[in-house]
């Protein structure tokens, strides 16, 4: 997970932090303990962008292809199943006012993503939200990314959000990232990309604490990102499954395998898309009904404890 003291005005890349969950990697016979670290975003602004922060390179179409067509199959003999990288579920959130955003004069339920392209964990986690998104609308113009270079599980391919945008139904998608990956020698931290608008950022800190979070053990803990809101009925704060399930890999071979159910990586990404899939459903009347109605969703339901 990433953090962000909102009062200070510099900040070094995390290099671990403090400890937000317990994961266990398992690979060619040699088990290894991964603690899930937590990075805190800043919301103030910093020093303009530089000219090579601003690059973008938007995802081919075949790795778009394979990463927003997963097959139903995969979906459903997945289900929540990662032995190799266990999964975090997103929280319930109950007796919060619903939130929602006017799309095209329609009420929709509202998911805020919260992130950072430095960020390890938003690189991991925004595979299986971008896969679960994608069952009940379309994204246009993501990008390529990895995570900072100099920070904890250094270079995670992932993609952005920067430019990006969703069209769906069912939902609407908002998203921020809120710096880049490239490093600012002037603030010892990275360029700043998007900011927060005061709605965002009330939501962030009222919902992003401990009191709401279940994982979190402190307020140093509080503004951890990822952070997603899901029409305040769920939120997630953190990677759902530990970035070193990815290391090594590129985009290409990451979605490439996603066809595989059997593949560890694509498991731990596929059963932290059908848990997310799931508080979707609850969000939108379980529609669509192919989705919704699905076995790898009802199996995530089921975990989730959503009736």
């Amino acid at each position: 997970m990433a953090k962000s003291p909102a009062n200070k005005k510099t900040q070094t890349p995390a290099k671990g932090g403090r400890p937000a969950g317990l994961f266990t990697w398992i690979a060619v016979g040699v088990v290894l303990v991964i603690v899930v670290g937590l990075v805190v975003i800043k919301m103030t602004s910093g020093s303009p962008a530089s000219t090579a922060s601003k690059t973008f390179q938007s995802v081919d179409a075949t790795t778009m292809s394979q990463l927003t067509s997963v097959p139903a199959s995969v979906f459903n003999t997945v289900g929540v199943t990662s032995p190799v990288a266990p999964i975090t579920a997103p929280s319930p959130l109950s007796g919060q006012p619903a939130l929602v955003k006017t799309v095209n004069a329609k009420s929709l339920p509202s998911i805020v993503y919260v992130g950072a392209e430095y960020c390890p964990y938003c690189a991991a986690q925004r595979w299986s939200t971008i896969i679960a998104l994608s069952r009940f609308g379309t994204f246009s113009n993501l990008g390529f990314t990895q995570s900072g270079a100099a920070d904890v599980y250094p270079n995670t391919k992932t993609f952005t959000f920067r430019q990006s945008s969703y069209t769906s139904s069912y939902l609407a998608f908002t998203s921020i990232e809120t710096f880049t990956n490239i490093p600012d020698t002037a603030t010892n931290f990275y360029y700043p990309l998007q900011k927060l608008t005061a709605a965002q950022t009330a939501l962030l800190k009222k919902y992003d604490t401990m009191k709401y979070i279940p994982s979190f053990t402190s307020t140093q803990e509080n503004g951890s990102i990822p952070f997603i809101d899901m029409g305040n009925k769920f939120l997630a704060a953190g990677a759902s499954f530990t970035p070193a399930t990815l290391a090594g890999l590129t985009q290409g071979q990451i979605a490439s395998a996603l066809s595989d159910p059997t593949n560890p990586v694509t498991q731990a990404i596929i059963a932290s898309a059908n848990e997310q899939s799931a508080a979707f459903c609850s969000l939108t009347n379980n529609m669509p009904a192919a989705v919704c109605s699905s076995a790898g969703v009802q199996v995530a339901k089921k975990a989730l404890k959503i009736k």
